[in-house]
């Protein structure tokens, strides 16, 4: 049996994963990082993750710190203004406009948006220049122990690993926090997503456009032009049966209907990617941490996909993480940096995580007089100049 010792052993080599390796290994922490399946880093490969995500402009930061976001700048989609379209008349029609625009709060755009498969592509990239970070694709946290002065960490090629701090970053159904008997409370919507691609003949000018009627938003975010032609990337959230019947649709019906639920906004809408479902559910961990373990990311909380909170919100979770342990880098891993941690976070993540459950539930409603009910809260919100700029502010990771 091999055995190694790190500062570092992060479980978990996804989006949230790697961007927490290549921050702490760019701080001088000697890092080993394993994930049982190998990232996908072509879009039209088997597998392929096609949602994409929008960093908000801390986020970026925090990426130029570490080293990738010189990586992907080239690649990234400006997101400039918000739009919130309410169709939720009698007719599957835009009643209700209204857009948030940076400039209001802001020299730079909201965000950047960029596609998972990419992220995974260029974060790999970043990864095999740090020396002192050992990216291990294809390898899986076995067990976990824990002590008061380490944790031992075995992987699934029998390698043994001593480790100051675990940082678990291994999702919502997390085998570290199983491991280490800290429970999540899990909130189920009776919804799926669909995420996928399109092109469209009317350009998208920077503007992620959030379209809602009943059953959950239908939102555009910018990709770079595909194909010579405007492109998208889509998040259609729908209760459970009805996002089933959309998936299985042929491509023309399929193509007909997002047309139909984008109230032609772009012109007629064509599929240029596979489609994935999954289920949506807010959920927050018991603890975000245990006996020198971490938890980021899912392994700590879930949101539905609005507003771009989730992983701009593991990036809190990895700046407030890697603050405290560049503060006190002797004490990396103790119960008082793990316990700093979590007060740093936890209250903050509760509170998103019931901003996000609201504005889910709202989205939801199918009754006319809900639906009536919604697009005048959100006119009442947008006619009032210092409201409108706090949301703005707090969306972009703002402290309320």
């Amino acid at each position: 049996m091999e055995k190694t010792q790190t500062d570092i052993l992060i479980s978990g080599g996804g989006v949230a994963g790697m961007t927490a390796a290549a921050a702490f290994g760019t701080a001088g922490f000697n890092v080993i990082c394993v994930d049982p399946t190998p990232p996908i880093t072509e879009r039209d490969a088997d597998g392929s993750d096609l949602r994409s995500t929008a960093f908000l402009q801390p986020s970026r930061d925090f990426l130029e710190d570490a080293g990738i976001w010189s990586k992907l700048d080239a690649h990234a989609s400006p997101l400039q203004t918000m739009r919130i379209v309410d169709a939720g008349g009698v007719v599957n029609e835009p009643r209700l406009t209204r857009d948030f625009d940076a400039s209001d709060i802001s020299e730079r755009p909201f965000g950047w948006n960029l596609p998972n498969w990419l992220l995974r592509r260029e974060m790999v990239a970043r990864l095999k220049e740090l020396p002192n970070v050992d990216f291990r694709p294809g390898v899986g946290t076995a067990s976990v122990l824990t002590r008061q002065t380490e944790a031992r960490v075995s992987l699934s090629d029998g390698t043994l690993v001593s480790a100051r701090m675990i940082i678990a970053a291994d999702g919502r159904n997390s085998p570290v926090r199983r491991a280490l008997g800290i429970g999540a409370k899990t909130t189920r919507y009776g919804q799926k997503a669909l995420a996928f691609a399109v092109t469209h003949p009317i350009p998208h000018d920077g503007v992620s456009t959030e379209i809602h009627r009943s059953g959950g938003p239908f939102t555009l975010v910018p990709l770079p032009d595909y194909n010579g032609k405007p492109s998208s990337a889509i998040v259609w959230m729908e209760r459970g049966p009805e996002a089933r019947r959309l998936y299985e649709l042929d491509a023309t019906a399929f193509n007909e209907a997002i047309s139909e639920r984008s109230c032609h906004l772009f012109g007629p809408l064509t599929l240029a990617s596979r489609r994935t479902i999954w289920p949506i559910i807010s959920q927050i961990s018991d603890s975000f941490y245990g006996e020198r373990t971490a938890l980021i990311a899912e392994a700590a909380h879930v949101v539905p996909p609005i507003g771009a909170q989730g992983l701009n919100m593991s990036i809190g979770d990895m700046r407030a993480l890697l603050d405290l342990a560049q503060a006190a880098p002797d004490s990396l891993g103790s119960p008082k940096m793990l316990a700093a941690y979590e007060r740093k976070r936890k209250a903050e993540v509760h509170a998103r995580v019931a901003g996000v459950n609201l504005l889910n539930r709202a989205s939801m409603m199918g009754e006319q007089p809900l639906r009536d009910l919604r697009a005048a809260g959100v006119s009442a919100l947008y006619s009032m100049a210092p409201v409108r700029k706090t949301l703005m502010q707090l969306g972009l990771g703002a402290r309320g």
